[in-house]
């Protein structure tokens, strides 16, 4: 889907279902029927629609009757390809089987593997839903790729709270015209909170933690296992590890360590960025700290700079963060404890978790191997720009560069096709 370029699509009959919050699947949109493609809109709540309003279909009907609809839907537009955000979303968990049933192509979207300037694009799936977990060693039979030059997006964490905050606010007031939605996080005006808590806390942690950055690359460095969190409600975690939750992946990671870790080391653990506003997770480390009778070793981070945070480590352990990718790329042994599109034999530790404390400084990853690896990923699944700010050298509405020759040209977006659709699902 990426290397064939965008006017790939042209001519296809697409339909996009959920996007990330903010107006791009609105641009892609744009830039889909700019390639002479016929493209149709799914809105399943008024957080979808205030981004989405016109020409698209609200469904209104219940998640339980959704795969049925769908696949009706699909049949009657003849579609031809899918794009989404987020396979494991409730809305969107059937429809990799749906899609194979009716032989469409499924284009799913998600945020980077290569951060911070990429968004993930894949056919059939992402992460542990990829078809390189089925067949990993086939990316390393490839030829040598050459990939574009990397343009940096810049700080997207602005746009990002402003879109979310939208996203929820109208979802929240309008849930009375598609009141049987459930979203995968509560969808409510009152959402728009945690995303505004996220700010302040921001510049407290960072003063809280000024002293431990200093810490870790000097005193402490190469002395401690870091443990970048993913966000609470991470359908990576229920989906793809044997984790009920994060709360469990903490309290086994600190009992591990705290029985088999070198009794020189220390754990540190990272919050992760867009769950500062919704969680805390002090009292259960305190607490599971204390049982292990590791309470002075245990750290617990929000903002620290991430790439000094891994040049200084002896090693990483995740469940299957992309923080687990960089890791690798910067040579720290890195344990998976779910499953990742990286864990890879030569990439990441073969050793047990309760292993690894000790043995990590043998689990290196092979530094060409991970080169390699990357350079795939770039070249094969890799779109760079962001969902939430546009890459300044793009020139799409949907602000990626999309086209690796950059041929593509601006064009005033095409009129909406003519009606073929209901308005309204119910």
């Amino acid at each position: 889907m990426i290397r064939q370029g965008l006017n790939s699509f042209s001519g296809k009959r697409i339909i996009l279902l959920q996007g990330p919050v903010g107006p791009f699947f609105r641009h892609l949109a744009c830039d889909l029927r700019n390639t002479g493609a016929t493209v149709f809109k799914v809105n399943f709540n008024a957080g979808d629609w205030v981004f989405y309003p016109h020409g698209a279909i609200n469904y209104r009907g219940s998640m339980e009757e959704w795969p049925a609809v769908i696949e009706k839907l699909l049949k009657s537009l003849q579609i031809d390809v899918i794009f989404l955000f987020g396979d494991c979303r409730p809305v969107h968990r059937d429809i990799r089987y749906i899609a194979g049933k009716l032989g469409i192509q499924t284009g799913v979207f998600e945020e980077g593997y290569v951060r911070p300037n990429y968004v993930t694009l894949e056919r059939y799936g992402v992460n542990g839903n990829s078809p390189i977990i089925d067949d990993p060693e086939s990316v390393f039979r490839n030829r040598p790729i050459e990939i574009p030059e990397e343009n940096q997006i810049g700080n997207t964490f602005w746009p990002m709270v402003f879109w979310g905050a939208a996203y929820f606010t109208a979802g929240g007031i309008g849930r009375l015209f598609f009141p049987r939605y459930r979203h995968h996080r509560p969808l409510t005006i009152r959402e728009a909170l945690p995303w505004m808590r996220s700010i302040w806390r921001k510049y407290r942690y960072a003063m809280k933690e000024d002293d431990m950055l200093g810490k870790l690359t000097g005193l402490w460095k190469k002395k401690y296992f870091l443990v970048p969190l993913q966000v609470h409600n991470d359908a990576q975690i229920t989906e793809h590890s044997s984790y009920r939750n994060i709360r469990e992946f903490i309290h086994e990671v600190i009992m591990s360590f705290a029985l088999h870790a070198p009794s020189d080391t220390i754990l540190v653990f990272k919050h992760h960025p867009m769950d500062r506003g919704y969680t805390d997770h002090s009292k259960l480390i305190r607490s599971t700290s204390r049982q292990g009778n590791v309470q002075d070793r245990v750290f617990y981070l929000h903002d620290q700079h991430l790439p000094t945070l891994l040049k200084s480590a002896r090693g990483v352990t995740v469940i299957n963060s992309t923080v687990g990718l960089s890791a690798i790329y910067h040579g720290v042994p890195t344990k998976v404890c779910g499953k990742a599109v990286y864990d890879i034999i030569g990439l990441t530790s073969r050793k047990q978790l309760d292993d690894f404390w000790s043995h990590s400084g043998q689990e290196r990853p092979d530094r060409l191997k991970a080169e390699k690896f990357r350079e795939y990923l770039i070249a094969s699944t890799q779109l760079n720009g962001s969902f939430y700010r546009k890459n300044r050298h793009s020139l799409l509405h949907c602000g990626l560069i999309w086209d690796r020759d950059g041929s593509r040209k601006v064009m005033t977006c095409c009129p909406e096709p003519l009606q073929e659709h209901p308005h309204t699902i119910s």
